[in-house]
């Protein structure tokens, strides 16, 4: 059968407002010439004794495990997770504790590009999302969320931009057997600089984090940062999100794509 595979990840790109002020990767990129002096003097030759002076392409970079496509653990969230699972919940998860199999299961699509930057999805949000694609949340289908952060990527106002998902929704997915979720914003949340007008305006600190929090109470992981979201088809697709395996991590990189059987 055809299979179609789809990225939908952002590339890792220096120079472009793909996070806060001081967050964004660096990336110093040496190209074959740049470290052909350094083999040469290790293997004792010239470099004209290399093939056209060159040696190897390598790009040396400096990210947190948070830039970039990525895929967060439990752990990221709070110390601890399935309190409301527990009694007095346990550690969390770190990134390469993270069953792999949450990480590779039917895909669905929340298209919310229509409500407005820094608005709080609510479970009648989803439900109504749902609702209009005529599609019943199955355990573990890992479910995307397609915001207008998406178009902005890269853009000044991007980690501005787009609804975020709030803790009812959040535990909404989660209590129907949801395990692995994602957006295409900057944040699983609504952007930052929306939610500190809200603190300001209530006194409420618990604003602060919500849909992230939600796992302290039943532990699960998202994906940030995706993208090309729009392309995508409300439901009938795959995604895979495996992680890169980095020891003890609150995230992982990964190279989420979707695949879709033609």
């Amino acid at each position: 059968m055809p299979r179609r595979i789809i990225d939908i990840s952002v590339p890792l790109k220096a120079g472009i407002r793909s996070d806060p002020p001081g967050s964004e990767p660096q990336i110093t990129y040496l190209d074959h010439h740049a470290t052909a002096q350094r083999m040469a003097d290790y293997m004792g030759v010239r470099v004209d004794q290399l093939p056209e002076g060159e040696y190897a392409a390598v790009e040396r970079v400096n990210i947190s495990t948070h830039n970039g496509t990525h895929l967060d653990a439990p752990y990221h969230y709070f110390s601890r997770m399935n309190e409301r699972l527990k009694p007095g919940g346990e550690p969390s998860w770190r990134i390469d504790e993270v069953p792999l199999e949450w990480c590779f299961q039917p895909g669905v699509k929340l298209d919310f590009r229509h409500l407005p930057d820094g608005y709080v999805a609510t479970p009648g949000d989803v439900e109504a999302e749902l609702k209009r694609i005529g599609h019943e949340l199955r355990p573990l289908e890992i479910v995307l969320v397609n915001t207008r952060a998406g178009s902005r990527y890269g853009e000044d106002d991007y980690v501005d931009s787009g609804c975020g998902m709030g803790r009812a929704a959040t535990l909404w997915l989660l209590e129907r057997g949801i395990r692995v979720v994602g957006t295409d914003g900057w944040s699983w949340d609504a952007p930052f600089s929306f939610t500190r007008r809200r603190v300001a305006e209530t006194g409420d600190a618990s604003l602060i984090w919500e849909g992230h929090r939600a796992g302290r109470e039943i532990g699960y992981s998202h994906i940030e940062k995706l993208h090309n979201l729009e392309v995508l088809p409300a439901d009938g697709f795959m995604v895979c999100c495996f992680p890169v395996k980095v020891h003890r991590a609150s995230a992982g990189w990964c190279r989420a794509v979707a695949i879709i059987e033609e």
